[in-house]
């Protein structure tokens, strides 16, 4: 049985690295692995949509779990994004996350295509089937066009090793839904509504934001845990702006370009992704500074 109390907290939506000729920077990998785990992250998340996991040939997707369980070497726990368009390339990459020693397989909807509930239902089923991995629906419409439904999610959560939800709907009742109905793990998969998934019983948050500022997400999620709101959402205003800066570039650029400007460099995001210039870049820098200058 495994031990779900280890999933909590704050865990980075991890980028992925490349160098500048855009190929894996599995260097990168491993010292940013190792800057998280040292800034009390509670897990690390690789190849979901801040991974560009959708830029990655199915080699290099594998390649990079390898990499990412090998530097954790179970200091934390690695959720492994294995979701696919097909079902049957999401059983591999699940399968081969499984034999890597990952901890968790988070699976995204299938994207482009808009399955039904019940095509939905035997996609996530047949997933958990083929893999003993505890296994986390990832709700993420505003990318994929699809949308778990509360009644979906009671039906995939009575499969014993789905076990629980990342929402980055931005859908608070929805969310509030879920694990009030299930009981299953919450997690935010937006930076904007971590206190709010908090206060509705939500677990955690893969947090996008912690990729820049770990160290200032862990603390408003400890201040949160503490019962100090007050001290919580006055980091959580601190860190608003990020999200909101993701605007001013495609996604998932300004991540990227965010981590650079404090000394986490994980190179390009992959073509046609291009970086930030001009004004967008230098609206960027005020942004970050201003959130590295405050307490």
């Amino acid at each position: 049985m495994t031990d779900l109390s280890r999933f909590h907290g704050v865990v980075p939506a991890m980028v992925t690295p490349f160098h500048r000729d855009q190929h894996l920077d599995e260097g990168r990998v491993r010292s940013l692995v190792d800057g998280y785990v040292a800034a009390g992250v509670h897990g690390i998340s690789i190849a979901g949509s801040q991974g560009e996991f959708f830029f990655l040939d199915q080699a290099e997707h594998i390649r990079l779990i390898e990499v990412a369980v090998e530097q954790a070497n179970g200091r934390v726990p690695v959720y492994a994004g294995t979701g696919a368009v097909t079902t049957r390339d999401t059983i591999a990459l699940t399968r081969a996350a499984q034999s890597i020693g990952a901890d968790l397989a988070l699976v995204i909807t299938p994207y482009f295509v808009q399955p039904s509930d019940d095509e939905l239902y035997d996609h996530f089923r047949d997933v958990a089937a083929a893999t003993s991995l505890p296994v986390m629906v990832y709700n993420n419409p505003p990318r994929t066009q699809v949308n778990v439904s509360l009644p979906l999610f009671r039906r995939c959560a009575a499969i014993d090793n789905i076990v629980g939800v990342k929402d980055s709907s931005g859908d608070v009742t929805q969310f509030a839904e879920y694990v009030r109905q299930t009981g299953k793990l919450g997690f935010a998969g937006r930076d904007t509504i971590i206190l709010s998934v908090l206060l509705h019983g939500g677990a955690g948050a893969i947090s996008p934001a912690a990729n820049v500022f770990p160290e200032k997400v862990v603390a408003m999620y400890d201040h949160a845990r503490a019962g100090r709101w007050d001290a919580a959402r006055a980091l959580h205003d601190v860190l608003a702006p990020l999200r909101v800066a993701w605007a001013l570039g495609s996604f998932p650029v300004v991540i990227k370009e965010a981590m650079g400007l404090v000394g986490r460099d994980a190179g390009p995001t992959r073509a046609p992704i291009a970086g930030l210039a001009g004004p967008k870049r230098a609206e960027l820098e005020r942004i970050v500074g201003a959130i590295k200058a405050a307490a």
